[in-house]
Protein backbone atom coordinates (compact mmCIF):
# COMPACT_ATOMS: atom_id res chain seq x y z
CA UNK A 1 0.00 0.00 0.00
CA UNK A 2 1.34 3.38 -0.96
CA UNK A 3 1.83 5.63 2.52
CA UNK A 4 0.78 9.10 0.99
CA UNK A 5 -1.10 10.60 -1.72
CA UNK A 6 -1.74 13.09 -4.30
CA UNK A 7 -5.49 13.81 -3.65
CA UNK A 8 -7.07 14.98 -0.10
CA UNK A 9 -10.52 16.00 0.48
CA UNK A 10 -11.53 19.05 2.07
CA UNK A 11 -14.26 21.03 3.90
CA UNK A 12 -14.44 24.95 3.61
CA UNK A 13 -16.10 26.29 7.12
CA UNK A 14 -19.70 28.05 7.13
CA UNK A 15 -20.05 28.87 10.81
CA UNK A 16 -16.68 27.98 12.03
CA UNK A 17 -16.26 28.28 15.49
CA UNK A 18 -14.88 27.29 19.13
CA UNK A 19 -16.80 24.21 19.69
CA UNK A 20 -17.99 23.91 23.42
CA UNK A 21 -18.86 20.30 22.85
CA UNK A 22 -15.11 19.01 22.13
CA UNK A 23 -13.46 21.50 24.12
CA UNK A 24 -14.16 19.28 27.51
CA UNK A 25 -10.96 17.14 26.75
CA UNK A 26 -9.31 19.08 23.39
CA UNK A 27 -6.81 21.48 25.58
CA UNK A 28 -5.69 23.27 22.65
CA UNK A 29 -8.81 25.36 22.11
CA UNK A 30 -8.53 28.50 23.64
CA UNK A 31 -12.24 31.28 23.62
CA UNK A 32 -11.20 34.39 21.54
CA UNK A 33 -13.78 36.68 23.78
CA UNK A 34 -12.98 39.86 21.75
CA UNK A 35 -14.08 38.46 18.64
CA UNK A 36 -17.28 38.33 16.52
CA UNK A 37 -18.48 34.61 15.59
CA UNK A 38 -18.70 36.24 12.16
CA UNK A 39 -15.19 37.53 12.32
CA UNK A 40 -13.71 33.77 13.68
CA UNK A 41 -15.20 32.14 10.45
CA UNK A 42 -14.13 34.94 8.00
CA UNK A 43 -10.11 34.59 9.71
CA UNK A 44 -10.84 30.98 9.23
CA UNK A 45 -12.19 30.86 5.82
CA UNK A 46 -9.22 33.20 4.66
CA UNK A 47 -6.66 31.38 6.38
CA UNK A 48 -8.28 27.94 4.39
CA UNK A 49 -8.31 29.43 1.26
CA UNK A 50 -4.99 30.76 1.44
CA UNK A 51 -4.01 27.15 2.52
CA UNK A 52 -6.00 25.37 -0.62
CA UNK A 53 -4.16 28.01 -3.03
CA UNK A 54 -0.62 27.08 -1.59
CA UNK A 55 -1.50 22.99 -1.96
CA UNK A 56 -2.64 23.63 -4.93
CA UNK A 57 -0.11 25.75 -6.27
CA UNK A 58 2.45 22.25 -6.04
CA UNK A 59 0.25 19.93 -7.81
CA UNK A 60 -1.48 18.53 -4.86
CA UNK A 61 -4.96 17.61 -5.71
CA UNK A 62 -8.07 18.93 -3.55
CA UNK A 63 -11.72 18.47 -3.34
CA UNK A 64 -13.25 21.02 -1.98
CA UNK A 65 -16.70 20.63 -0.48
CA UNK A 66 -18.52 23.95 1.16
CA UNK A 67 -19.99 23.21 4.50
CA UNK A 68 -23.50 22.90 5.01
CA UNK A 69 -25.32 25.76 5.73
CA UNK A 70 -28.52 23.85 7.48
CA UNK A 71 -26.31 22.19 10.48
CA UNK A 72 -24.62 23.39 13.40
CA UNK A 73 -20.91 21.80 12.67
CA UNK A 74 -18.32 24.37 13.84
CA UNK A 75 -15.91 21.79 13.35
CA UNK A 76 -16.79 20.80 9.86
CA UNK A 77 -13.03 21.80 8.94
CA UNK A 78 -11.76 18.59 9.77
CA UNK A 79 -13.07 15.92 8.45
CA UNK A 80 -10.34 13.25 8.40
CA UNK A 81 -12.08 12.44 12.10
CA UNK A 82 -15.41 11.00 10.74
CA UNK A 83 -14.03 9.24 6.80
CA UNK A 84 -11.75 7.71 5.59
CA UNK A 85 -10.73 6.69 1.92
CA UNK A 86 -9.23 3.43 1.82
CA UNK A 87 -7.23 1.84 -1.52
CA UNK A 88 -9.51 -1.02 -1.97
CA UNK A 89 -12.11 1.34 -2.63
CA UNK A 90 -13.90 1.48 1.24
CA UNK A 91 -14.52 4.18 2.56
CA UNK A 92 -15.25 4.75 6.51
CA UNK A 93 -17.77 6.52 8.35
CA UNK A 94 -16.39 6.57 12.37
CA UNK A 95 -18.17 7.27 15.62
CA UNK A 96 -17.68 10.35 16.96
CA UNK A 97 -17.60 11.97 20.35
CA UNK A 98 -19.04 15.05 20.27
CA UNK A 99 -22.89 14.96 19.13
CA UNK A 100 -22.81 18.58 17.03
CA UNK A 101 -19.81 16.45 15.31
CA UNK A 102 -22.06 13.35 13.87
CA UNK A 103 -23.81 15.94 11.99
CA UNK A 104 -20.59 16.47 9.63
CA UNK A 105 -21.27 13.10 8.11
CA UNK A 106 -22.90 13.47 4.84
CA UNK A 107 -23.18 10.58 2.12
CA UNK A 108 -23.50 13.25 -0.59
CA UNK A 109 -19.52 13.68 -0.12
CA UNK A 110 -19.58 10.33 -1.45
CA UNK A 111 -21.48 11.15 -4.87
CA UNK A 112 -19.12 14.25 -5.45
CA UNK A 113 -15.83 11.95 -5.37
CA UNK A 114 -17.65 9.70 -7.53
CA UNK A 115 -18.55 12.46 -9.72
CA UNK A 116 -14.82 13.23 -9.71
CA UNK A 117 -13.82 9.93 -11.12
CA UNK A 118 -13.31 7.93 -7.77
CA UNK A 119 -14.21 4.08 -6.80
CA UNK A 120 -16.28 3.62 -4.10
CA UNK A 121 -16.92 -0.35 -3.27
CA UNK A 122 -17.72 -0.52 0.23
CA UNK A 123 -18.64 1.85 3.31
CA UNK A 124 -17.91 0.19 6.38
CA UNK A 125 -19.75 2.03 9.14
CA UNK A 126 -18.75 2.17 13.29
CA UNK A 127 -21.13 4.64 14.07
CA UNK A 128 -23.49 2.45 15.89
CA UNK A 129 -20.77 2.42 18.69
CA UNK A 130 -21.92 6.00 19.49
CA UNK A 131 -25.17 4.47 21.14
CA UNK A 132 -22.97 2.67 23.32
CA UNK A 133 -20.61 5.97 24.56
CA UNK A 134 -17.59 4.02 22.52
CA UNK A 135 -16.09 6.23 19.96
CA UNK A 136 -13.00 5.96 17.15
CA UNK A 137 -12.25 9.41 15.65
CA UNK A 138 -10.85 8.54 12.36
CA UNK A 139 -7.06 9.60 11.05
CA UNK A 140 -6.88 11.61 14.43
CA UNK A 141 -7.49 8.57 16.48
CA UNK A 142 -5.11 6.69 14.02
CA UNK A 143 -2.02 7.35 12.57
CA UNK A 144 -1.58 4.41 9.79
CA UNK A 145 1.53 3.15 8.27
CA UNK A 146 0.04 2.02 5.37
CA UNK A 147 3.28 0.30 3.74
CA UNK A 148 4.02 -1.59 6.95
CA UNK A 149 0.42 -2.55 7.73
CA UNK A 150 0.41 -0.82 11.22
CA UNK A 151 -1.97 1.32 12.89
CA UNK A 152 -1.05 3.66 15.69
CA UNK A 153 -3.23 4.25 18.63
CA UNK A 154 -3.03 6.84 21.64
CA UNK A 155 -6.07 5.49 23.43
CA UNK A 156 -8.32 8.47 24.86
CA UNK A 157 -11.94 9.55 25.39
CA UNK A 158 -12.20 9.81 21.53
CA UNK A 159 -10.22 6.66 20.90
CA UNK A 160 -11.78 3.43 22.00
CA UNK A 161 -9.27 0.65 22.09
CA UNK A 162 -12.06 -2.62 21.38
CA UNK A 163 -13.42 -0.47 18.37
CA UNK A 164 -9.59 0.25 17.46
CA UNK A 165 -8.48 -3.73 17.64
CA UNK A 166 -12.20 -3.93 15.12
CA UNK A 167 -10.79 -1.41 12.66
CA UNK A 168 -7.56 -2.95 12.59
CA UNK A 169 -8.68 -6.61 11.89
CA UNK A 170 -11.09 -5.53 9.51
CA UNK A 171 -8.48 -3.83 7.68
CA UNK A 172 -5.17 -6.44 8.50
CA UNK A 173 -3.06 -3.70 10.62
CA UNK A 174 -0.97 -4.48 13.17
CA UNK A 175 -2.04 -2.42 16.32
CA UNK A 176 0.14 -0.76 18.24
CA UNK A 177 -1.19 0.62 21.34
CA UNK A 178 -0.20 3.28 23.98
CA UNK A 179 -1.02 6.07 25.82
CA UNK A 180 0.07 9.81 25.00
CA UNK A 181 -0.29 12.67 27.83
CA UNK A 182 0.10 16.51 27.85
CA UNK A 183 0.74 18.65 30.99
CA UNK A 184 -2.60 20.67 31.79
CA UNK A 185 -2.71 23.01 35.03
CA UNK A 186 0.34 20.86 36.36
CA UNK A 187 -1.72 17.55 35.39
CA UNK A 188 -1.02 14.82 33.03
CA UNK A 189 -3.63 14.38 31.24
CA UNK A 190 -4.45 12.30 27.67
CA UNK A 191 -3.84 13.78 24.66
CA UNK A 192 -7.45 13.96 22.87
CA UNK A 193 -5.80 12.44 18.83
CA UNK A 194 -2.60 10.56 18.35
CA UNK A 195 -2.32 12.63 15.10
CA UNK A 196 -1.60 16.05 17.22
CA UNK A 197 1.84 13.99 19.08
CA UNK A 198 3.23 12.03 16.02
CA UNK A 199 3.18 11.54 11.90
CA UNK A 200 4.64 8.97 9.91
CA UNK A 201 5.65 9.64 6.52
CA UNK A 202 7.17 7.68 3.59
CA UNK A 203 10.55 7.22 5.27
CA UNK A 204 10.25 8.75 8.46
CA UNK A 205 8.40 9.78 11.53
CA UNK A 206 7.81 12.42 13.65
CA UNK A 207 6.68 12.10 17.53
CA UNK A 208 6.76 13.41 20.66
CA UNK A 209 8.35 10.25 22.88
CA UNK A 210 8.13 12.24 26.00
CA UNK A 211 3.91 12.49 25.57
CA UNK A 212 4.68 8.18 26.55
CA UNK A 213 4.64 8.48 29.69
CA UNK A 214 4.67 4.68 30.12
CA UNK A 215 8.48 4.11 29.35
CA UNK A 216 7.92 0.34 28.30
CA UNK A 217 5.33 1.93 26.20
CA UNK A 218 7.62 4.63 25.09
CA UNK A 219 10.36 2.26 23.52
CA UNK A 220 7.33 -0.11 22.63
CA UNK A 221 6.61 2.81 20.13
CA UNK A 222 10.14 3.87 19.25
CA UNK A 223 11.12 0.32 18.27
CA UNK A 224 8.14 -0.58 16.02
CA UNK A 225 8.90 2.69 13.78
CA UNK A 226 12.94 1.93 13.58
CA UNK A 227 12.32 -1.45 12.91
CA UNK A 228 10.55 0.15 9.61
CA UNK A 229 13.74 1.83 8.86
CA UNK A 230 11.80 5.11 9.50
CA UNK A 231 14.14 7.80 10.93
CA UNK A 232 12.70 9.02 13.93
CA UNK A 233 12.65 12.32 14.74
CA UNK A 234 11.64 13.70 18.13
CA UNK A 235 9.96 16.38 18.86
CA UNK A 236 9.39 18.45 22.41
CA UNK A 237 5.88 19.08 23.97
CA UNK A 238 6.13 22.39 23.89
CA UNK A 239 6.63 22.12 20.17
CA UNK A 240 3.13 19.46 20.32
CA UNK A 241 1.34 23.15 21.63
CA UNK A 242 2.30 24.82 18.33
CA UNK A 243 0.91 21.47 16.34
CA UNK A 244 4.48 20.71 15.45
CA UNK A 245 3.13 16.61 15.62
CA UNK A 246 -0.21 17.63 13.11
CA UNK A 247 1.69 17.01 10.07
CA UNK A 248 1.10 14.65 6.89
CA UNK A 249 3.25 13.74 3.67
CA UNK A 250 1.53 14.38 0.13
CA UNK A 251 2.72 14.05 -3.30
CA UNK A 252 2.82 16.73 -5.56
CA UNK A 253 3.26 17.21 -9.21
CA UNK A 254 5.84 14.63 -10.81
CA UNK A 255 5.64 12.66 -7.37
CA UNK A 256 7.85 15.20 -5.34
CA UNK A 257 7.07 14.77 -1.53
CA UNK A 258 5.67 17.19 0.58
CA UNK A 259 5.44 18.00 4.51
CA UNK A 260 2.15 20.03 5.27
CA UNK A 261 2.27 22.34 8.33
CA UNK A 262 1.09 25.12 10.14
CA UNK A 263 3.65 27.84 10.29
CA UNK A 264 3.42 27.80 13.73
CA UNK A 265 4.48 24.32 13.88
CA UNK A 266 7.04 25.28 11.20
CA UNK A 267 8.59 28.07 13.17
CA UNK A 268 8.97 26.37 16.21
CA UNK A 269 11.51 23.37 14.96
CA UNK A 270 14.76 24.04 15.59
CA UNK A 271 17.29 24.59 12.45
CA UNK A 272 18.66 20.48 13.29
CA UNK A 273 14.80 19.04 13.03
CA UNK A 274 13.91 21.26 9.37
CA UNK A 275 17.55 19.87 8.38
CA UNK A 276 15.86 16.48 9.07
CA UNK A 277 13.10 16.63 7.97
CA UNK A 278 14.90 18.25 4.49
CA UNK A 279 16.59 15.24 4.00
CA UNK A 280 12.87 13.37 2.94
CA UNK A 281 10.48 16.04 2.19
CA UNK A 282 9.98 19.46 1.32
CA UNK A 283 8.24 21.56 3.97
CA UNK A 284 4.91 23.34 2.78
CA UNK A 285 3.36 25.73 5.40
CA UNK A 286 0.44 28.15 5.76
CA UNK A 287 -0.70 30.52 8.74
CA UNK A 288 -3.69 28.78 10.52
CA UNK A 289 -3.70 30.48 13.78
CA UNK A 290 -7.39 31.50 14.49
CA UNK A 291 -8.25 27.68 13.15
CA UNK A 292 -5.70 26.20 15.93
CA UNK A 293 -7.16 28.17 18.31
CA UNK A 294 -10.28 27.80 17.90
CA UNK A 295 -10.72 24.48 16.53
CA UNK A 296 -7.85 22.93 18.42
CA UNK A 297 -6.78 21.32 15.39
CA UNK A 298 -4.46 22.24 12.52
CA UNK A 299 -3.30 21.32 9.13
CA UNK A 300 -3.25 17.65 8.93
CA UNK A 301 -6.64 17.79 10.57
CA UNK A 302 -7.82 19.37 7.27
CA UNK A 303 -6.96 16.91 5.42
CA UNK A 304 -8.79 13.38 4.52
CA UNK A 305 -6.68 11.41 2.25
CA UNK A 306 -8.15 10.14 -0.81
CA UNK A 307 -6.17 6.83 -1.45
CA UNK A 308 -9.49 5.62 -3.53
CA UNK A 309 -8.74 3.48 -7.07
CA UNK A 310 -9.82 5.77 -10.13
CA UNK A 311 -11.84 5.13 -13.17
CA UNK A 312 -10.00 3.72 -15.96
Amino acid sequence: MNQTTNSILMIRPFAFRMNEQTAVNNYYQKVFDNLLPATVNAKAQEEFDTFVNKLRAVGIDIIVVNDSTDTDTPDSIFPNNWISFHENGDVVFYPMFAENRRLERREDILDILEDNGFVINEIMDYTTAEADGFFLEGTGSIVLDRENAKAYCALSPRADEELFIEFCEDFEFYPVLFEAFQTVDKERKLIYHTNVMMCIGDTFAVICADCIDDKKERKMVLDSLKGDDKEVILITEEQVNNFAGNMLELKGANDRRYLVMSSSAHKCLTKKQIAQLEEHVTILSSSLDTIEACGGGSARCMMAEIFLPREN
